[in-house]
């Protein structure tokens, strides 16, 4: 990869701004968790693994500035620290993930000094994220496997490097792919209203040398049904025990026209956006964010002034429109309810 999405660097959280992408590549510099908190929400950092990873880094800077004469202050603190970063996203599963991976590796050493809770803290966050990139890796080869030859893959939102530590579910699927000798094209919707299919899936796979195409949102039905797709593969933020996926906005739309021209949907996500708690995507949180995204653009108004607005971040596609979920244990088809506890060792 030519790019980093997070990193831990001398004692500090480094991440590319992607509200910048892509006109400027910028990376900023956390030195505390509130800060860090203010990314995930601020969307300077999104993709649930990645979040899941910030979260985790922050919690590390947290604990690092814990001033604590005893234990019981110290956790007490902590927990402060693990409740702000809670309170960023909600509907990323992987932002608890990784807070509840976080406290259980405190809780596990509580018995030692409070410095030594906080360097385990620092390297279990660091392990975080190399996790993930393995992680995302090993999605990109069980997935690639579904890509033909020659196949155009459509995409939705950013499910990339950008989206993960490095290297993506999605378009890890379809970087191995590539790796694998397959010639492949992509079509990224545009992903309104954050357009992070414009400007990050694309600015990627341009950096990649991976042949890709930008369509708008509602152009995609049309390349369907032109037999210009091959199949589809999208990410996700968190996919209920039956399979029922939330994933950003637009998502549901583009696996009913997938279905509806026969067309191959496939969601790409590791086993921690699994939320087997649960029943179904019905119990799913839907994050909806401020109206100005939805009126503006770059803050230039494209819409009256005062007009009434609704802005869910995310939607829920049915599992009955997925053809296989793609994790880093393997590919579960058809009975999600039983392959997903599979996959989660359940």
């Amino acid at each position: 990869m030519s790019f980093r999405t997070i990193e831990w660097r001398d004692d500090a959280v480094i991440m590319i701004d992607q509200t910048r992408l892509p006109g400027e590549e910028i990376y900023n510099t956390y030195t505390d968790f509130k800060a860090v908190a203010e990314a995930i929400k601020g969307m300077i950092i999104r993709g649930a693994p990645a979040i899941g990873v910030a979260a985790a880094m922050g919690i590390a800077l947290g604990a690092r500035d814990i001033i604590a004469d005893t234990h019981e202050s110290f956790f007490k603190q902590l927990e402060n620290v693990c409740d702000v970063m809670a309170r960023t996203r909600p509907t990323a599963v992987n932002l608890f993930w990784g807070i509840e991976r976080m406290k259980r590796v405190a809780e596990a050493n509580r018995d030692k000094k409070l410095s030594q809770i906080k360097e385990i803290l620092k390297k279990e966050a660091i392990l975080i994220e190399e996790d993930d990139l393995t992680i995302c890796r090993n999605i990109g080869k069980w997935g690639a496997t579904l890509i033909p030859e020659g196949a155009t893959v459509l995409t939705h939102c950013n499910a990339g490097g950008l989206a993960t530590a490095g290297y993506g579910t999605a378009l890890g699927v379809i970087r191995a792919a590539q790796e694998a000798g397959k010639d492949i094209r992509v079509f990224a919707d545009e992903t309104r209203p954050w357009l992070q299919g414009a400007r990050l899936t694309a600015w990627e796979l341009m950096k990649e040398g991976i042949p890709v195409t930008l369509i708008s949102d509602n152009m995609a039905g049309f390349f369907m049904n032109r037999g210009e797709i091959t199949c589809c593969v999208v990410g996700a933020d968190r996919i209920a025990a039956n399979g029922d996926t939330a994933n950003k906005i637009g998502t549901y739309s583009v696996a009913v026209l997938a279905k509806e021209n026969n067309i191959p949907f496939y969601v790409a996500a590791p086993v921690s956006t699994l939320d087997l708690t649960l029943s179904d995507g019905s119990k799913i949180p839907i994050e909806e964010r401020p109206a100005s995204e939805v009126t503006h653009i770059k803050g230039v108004a494209i819409a009256p002034g005062g007009v009434a607005v609704r802005n869910p971040s995310f939607d829920v596609t049915p599992a009955r429109y997925i053809t296989a979920i793609i994790t880093e244990n393997g590919i579960v088809k058809d009975d999600f309810q039983a392959g997903l506890r599979k996959m989660a060792g359940c």
